[in-house]
């Protein structure tokens, strides 16, 4: 490749790059359920990534232009509005199957996100980390803004390159550009997505938990847990309570997890969790809702049937298909933004408004378990427009 073909070839890359981060994305007209809004693009892709992230863009050691590191997916994001911004701190797997993180920001939230000049330089705490993922963003009331997500290191107990042991690694931030390590969360079990109540309760931290006791199945594991600490920087717990549990043949039979942080409503926490089940086709993973008490986040106090979230159309494709996945939800001015993942690969947007989410919990038949009773859920639902009709 001569020097002004070079020149030719960075220019259209440049072009067609600043064209994807700076479009306009749009509600997509085509879907609507009246809960929530679907946007038209992806927020992130893995062709949103800066180019001098993946290329050598200097024509003396690099005359071919070929991408020197690859990017494979962009998804699973943390997410906080911060200092007049929407950040997103997204997982990023290369080519190597590593994954980082870095902070991107937005003016509205919807489109238009931007990376900062780098990318994460996580400090190290103990043994290093093999691989980290899916980090939640906390603002606390104690002033941090804490950063939870899995750490995964090799199982050297089991002489098998495939088995890994996961543990939740955490850090904290005033400013999302200066990180500190702290411990990590010691527990007795595995913990894959574990994240921060925003508040404290009776003067501790609150953490939700999922329990496990391998890294991939959950074994013993029964649900959703809640567990308290007393410090952050020696984050120590013992048994975790479920508070909510997994259930036979529904969404969340095979495994459940918490997913964005709760958002604080007048009625009580909004939770965004993940539900997974197994079919012939492999696991299958799609969103759902309820809501704790306002002031006893412990307690359950609404459980919407079924899921909120599930992929549709060239959702279902990716790297890891017939999955959503979400760890970051902004609320601003009643306004929620929903950053949710799909098959493993690209980010999206879903939005909503804090009244129609309070509205869905709560006036949304609870799954009763059994054919009948989803049956006698329809009937009188066709009784009471039968009513209003005639």
């Amino acid at each position: 490749m001569t020097k002004q073909e070079f020149d030719i070839k960075l220019k259209e890359l440049r072009d067609k790059h600043k064209s994807l981060v700076t479009a306009e994305n749009k509600v997509d007209e085509s879907w609507y359920n009246g809960i929530f809004d679907r946007y038209e693009n992806c927020v992130l892709t893995n062709e949103h990534i800066p180019l001098e992230w993946r290329y050598d863009l200097n024509y003396e050691t690099n005359p071919n232009l070929l991408e020197r590191i690859g990017v494979n997916a962009v998804f699973n994001s943390g997410a906080l509005y911060h200092n007049g911004k929407f950040v997103l701190v997204p997982r990023i797997e290369g080519y190597d199957r590593k994954s980082y993180f870095a902070v991107c920001e937005s003016e509205n939230g919807i489109d238009n996100f931007k990376f900062r000049k780098y990318p994460v330089r996580l400090p190290v705490y103990g043994e290093e980390d093999t691989n980290v993922y899916d980090m939640r963003l906390t603002r606390h009331e104690d002033g941090w803004i804490y950063g939870l997500f899995c750490s995964e290191r090799k199982d050297k107990s089991v002489n098998d390159t495939s088995t890994a042991e996961a543990k939740c690694g955490i850090v904290r931030t005033k400013d999302l550009e200066s990180w500190e390590r702290l411990p990590d969360l010691q527990s007795k079990y595995q913990q894959r997505n574990v994240l921060l109540h925003p508040e404290f309760v009776n003067r501790r931290y609150m953490l939700y938990t999922r329990p496990s006791d391998g890294f991939i199945d959950v074994g013993s594991g029964g649900g959703i847990g809640c567990a308290f600490v007393d410090d952050m920087a020696n984050a120590v717990i013992g048994e975790d309570t479920i508070i909510e549990e997994r259930k036979y043949h529904t969404i969340k039979e095979t495994k459940n997890g918490g997913g964005a942080v709760p958002i604080k409503t007048d009625e009580g926490w909004l939770h965004i969790a993940h539900g997974v089940r197994n079919t012939a086709a492999g696991l299958r993973y799609v969103l759902y809702c309820f809501m704790t008490d306002l002031n006893a986040p412990t307690k359950v106090i609404y459980t919407p049937g079924g899921y909120f979230i599930a992929p549709i159309k060239n959702e279902r494709v990716g790297d890891v298909s017939n999955v959503v996945f979400c760890n970051g939800a902004i609320e601003k001015d009643g306004q929620i933004y929903i950053y949710y993942a799909s098959s493993d690969t690209r980010l999206h947007l879903a939005a909503t408004t804090v009244d129609k989410m309070v509205d869905y919990c709560k006036n949304t038949p609870a799954d009763n378990y059994t054919t009948g009773s989803s049956v006698e859920a329809i009937c009188n639902l066709i009784d009471k427009n039968n009513k209003q009709c005639f």
